[in-house]
């Protein structure tokens, strides 16, 4: 799976959602619930101050959450590639690792 490195805006956005969607259980129930902390605990400008900071962490550390959970499911990271795109990231995982190929394509029918 390539997982990509940098700010997320869908994290920043859509927070606990985003890191749901991306199987990202753990923190998404964490995130969540100190969204929902802030919000009753703290007051008016200071609920949406804590908000805004932890849409902000979301969004900086969202796609290393992701990967914290999928090795957590038993994947580990083996290669670090540089490319524009997800589909340049592709092409330079296959020629590195030509055996990942299957893994890729769509099931023949």
């Amino acid at each position: 799976m390539l997982v990509p490195e940098g700010f997320s805006f869908g994290a920043f956005f859509f927070g606990p959602l985003w890191l749901a969607l991306h199987r990202a259980f753990i923190p998404a129930v964490l995130v969540l619930a100190a969204d929902v902390a802030a919000a009753l605990l703290l007051p008016g400008g200071a609920a949406t101050a804590a908000e805004f900071v932890l849409a902000l962490f979301a969004g900086v550390s969202g796609r290393d959450l992701v990967r914290w959970s999928l090795g957590l499911h038993g994947f580990r990271a083996t290669h670090v590639l540089a490319a524009r795109d997800w589909d340049s990231a592709l092409a330079r995982l296959l020629a590195v690792r030509p055996d990942l190929g299957r893994a890729f394509l769509p099931e023949a029918g």
